[in-house]
């Protein structure tokens, strides 16, 4: 079960032109720079661009397919939008704009329940609220909540967070992380923040230029080797983690993936919460032995995979297994030329606590 696309736009002075498959479940990330195609993208998907040539089927449900005259309009596409902006209705109240999108589907169709999405958007508070007292974090709350209550197949959202302050952000994105947990409906997610890459994506498409030069597992597309240079600062790898323990008195969390064990800056962690970690190549140093006496916390054991220049002259990139886990670190070529790395060679990964967050 997947969505299927095949585009062709041409607005003249861009053209998208992609392929590509999303698994129908989970989050799949858009992600790349300004002018890249993501929004034209997502647009496409939602039968906003009359324009677009292609095909696009969802779950075998044939969307569009030009060669064949098949084009179902966006009211029968059951697609669920939110855009950067909530364009809530100023003259109702918060209870009223989520009728909006409760009433657009009929009783027997239902999939979501109204006390369900409310509860999972923290917003029973907020229900006699109009929209000119919600903060930007309730209001972009509100706004799924809406789009959920008419129970989308499929939940497109464009930049949804792009005009939050960094504190709204980090209240809503809780929200958007038990999203695809709790509702069996896929997401497709635009963003050019790299935070919210991290913290939901479970595919991750990279676009540059109207194309798509990377797609797959969020640890799989940013620990490639062969990235264009636009995405060449973002190479590391996202590891999925579990919270074993905090510490109290100095505020570090303990965290475990498969033959890692990392400490991070607490941050109001739990024992027990599930926690992405994302480890950037350039925070990364390579030593040949143990250095107990240093102050960097994070220090494991691993195995050389794989060496290759960098797109900086002066750097080279490594690439590790650590105990099952694969990291990949940045280094200098004078560095790998010293330590005389090869692959099967046994090194000490060195990582900083307060870069992982």
């Amino acid at each position: 079960m997947s969505l299927d696309a095949r585009f062709a736009l041409d607005y003249g002075d861009f053209a998208l032109d992609v392929c590509l498959q999303l698994p129908a479940s989970g989050v799949s990330v858009l992600f790349g720079p300004s002018g890249s195609g993501k929004s034209s993208l997502l647009r496409c998907i939602a039968g906003l661009e009359p324009a677009a040539r292609g095909r696009l089927s969802f779950n075998q449900q044939c969307w569009q397919d030009d060669a064949n005259n098949c084009l179902v309009p966006l009211h029968q596409r059951q697609i669920g939008m939110v855009f950067q902006e909530p364009s809530l209705f100023a003259h109702l109240d918060v209870a009223a704009n989520l009728c909006y999108g409760w009433q657009r589907t009929p009783p027997a169709q239902r999939r979501v329940g109204w006390q369900q999405v409310i509860d999972l958007l923290g917003i029973g508070h907020l229900l006699a609220r109009r929209p000119d007292r919600l903060s930007g974090g309730e209001r972009q709350r509100v706004a799924i909540a809406r789009a959920l209550l008419a129970s989308p197949q499929l939940l497109l959202l464009d930049e949804p967070l792009a005009a939050l302050d960094f504190a709204r952000k980090q209240e809503i994105l809780p929200y958007l992380e038990n999203l695809p947990h709790e509702l069996d409906i896929p997401l497709v997610y635009v963003t050019h923040a790299f935070e919210e890459v991290v913290r939901l994506a479970d595919h991750l498409v990279l676009l540059q230029q109207g194309r798509v030069v990377a797609q797959g597992a969020p640890s799989q597309v940013l620990s490639r080797f062969d990235l264009p240079p636009e995405f060449a600062d973002e190479i590391g790898v996202v590891l999925q983690t579990q919270v074993t323990e905090v510490d109290a008195h100095y505020q570090l969390a303990t965290l475990q993936a498969p033959g890692v064990t990392l400490q991070v800056p607490a941050s109001g962690l739990l024992p027990g919460q599930a926690r992405r970690v994302r480890i950037h190549a350039r925070d990364v140093s390579l030593a040949l032995h143990d250095h107990p006496d240093s102050s960097i916390l994070n220090r494991l054991p691993a195995v050389v995979l794989a060496t290759s220049p960098a797109e900086h002259p002066a750097h080279a990139l490594v690439r590790l297994d650590a105990g099952g886990s694969e990291i990949v670190a940045r280094i200098t070529r004078r560095s790998h030329d010293l330590l005389q790395l090869a692959p099967g060679m046994a090194v000490w990964v060195q990582i900083k606590s307060v870069v992982l967050v």
